[in-house]
């Protein structure tokens, strides 16, 4: 099936869900420009998703997608923490930090029937996953009311998975990609390919649509990913300045530097792998570190050092998510720029 029919979309665009700087607004706008707008939910409380949602609802009767994570809960290990926070203690001795009042995270929570519960609510007609699929269980649920289901796959291994066990469509995640990896079959970073690599391998192995993702920033872009296997493309990058995102001051300003050519695939922020400029606390300590807690309990620790360096102004223990082409990102409505990306594809 063509993947706008599939998807009901009129461009062959889909926003990327950014979580952490992105809520509806960019997602309506997206939708609203015939695109398919996402709704990152991996980190918003029950009462938040059914407000965004409520809030998408209401504004557009356009297609739109809400992603999960479905990660495995973490193993929570006293030791483990301990060993990282020793790591990030001359950072904290620096900032007057406490590392012993730091309180543990209570993590992300991975998609559920209790989250089911909400979103059935409102029946979004896309559902969109990282990090694998949910139970088959979970899956039929969300197939029952109508949706599509979506993931990522970071090898040809993953998306032959994500084909066997109820995806109906691919998204091709190349290592140029912004934030965290889709990688779930494996946790070998060595196996991770470019776009242009992966997008042409998983367009031969499986029979459903592939949307490529990772360093796709202009119309030149898109049509390039659509001329070798790609039914759509998925862009996250060049949305992270347009005003309908909730990207940081510090964030839009390494945006917008030189220091947006370089970035690293890094695990301090989270536990996993994830692409982000590289700033202090990564040339540091190293892009990856072995002393991090599992995914996601990295995070609360080095968020205490993130709240104090923002508020002086600086992104040293900041994500600074973003992928490896940000040449895309303009200072745009929404809707324009996803007009622009898909130039030439009506």
């Amino acid at each position: 099936m063509n993947i706008k029919d599939l998807l009901g979309i009129e461009l062959p665009i889909i926003q990327a869900p950014m979580a952490g700087v992105q809520g509806s607004e960019l997602a309506i706008a997206v939708s609203h420009a015939g695109g398919l707008g996402s709704l990152p939910c991996a980190m918003l409380t029950p009462d938040m998703i059914r407000s965004e949602l409520t809030a998408i609802t209401t504004k557009t009767s356009k297609p739109f997608n809400v992603n999960f994570f479905c990660h495995t809960p973490p193993h929570v290990s006293t030791e483990r923490e301990g060993i990282w926070r020793n790591a990030l203690q001359p950072y904290f001795s620096e900032y007057k930090i406490n590392a012993d009042e730091i309180p543990a995270g209570p993590g992300r929570a991975p998609f559920s029937h209790d989250i089911a519960d909400i979103i059935e609510e409102f029946r979004p007609p896309v559902v969109s996953f990282h990090f694998g699929l949910p139970s088959q269980d979970l899956i039929e649920r969300v197939k029952n009311w109508g949706a599509k289901v979506i993931s990522s796959a970071t090898t040809v291994e993953e998306a032959l998975w994500l084909e066997a066990n109820g995806a109906d469509a691919i998204i091709a995640q190349g290592l140029e990609a912004g934030g965290h990896r889709g990688i779930f079959l494996s946790d070998d970073i060595t196996t991770q390919i470019g776009t242009f690599s992966l997008l042409p391998q998983i367009a031969q192995a499986v029979n459903i649509p592939v949307i490529a993702a990772g360093g796709i920033a202009d119309a030149n872009g898109v049509s390039a990913a659509l001329s070798i296997g790609a039914a759509a493309v998925q862009v996250g990058t060049a949305y992270l300045l347009c005003p309908e995102t909730k990207t940081s001051k510090v964030h839009r300003a390494a945006l917008k530097s030189p220091s947006a050519q370089h970035t690293a695939l890094t695990n301090l922020f989270s536990g996993r792998p994830a692409r982000s400029i590289v700033n202090r606390v990564i040339r540091e300590i190293g892009p990856i570190s072995n002393s991090t807690p599992e995914f996601p309990l990295a995070t609360t620790a080095i968020t205490a050092l993130r709240s104090k360096a923002e508020t002086n102004g600086s992104g040293d223990f900041s994500p600074l998510w973003c992928g490896q082409n940000a040449t895309g990102c303009k200072e745009i409505p929404a809707a324009e720029l996803t007009k622009q990306l898909a130039k030439g594809q009506l």
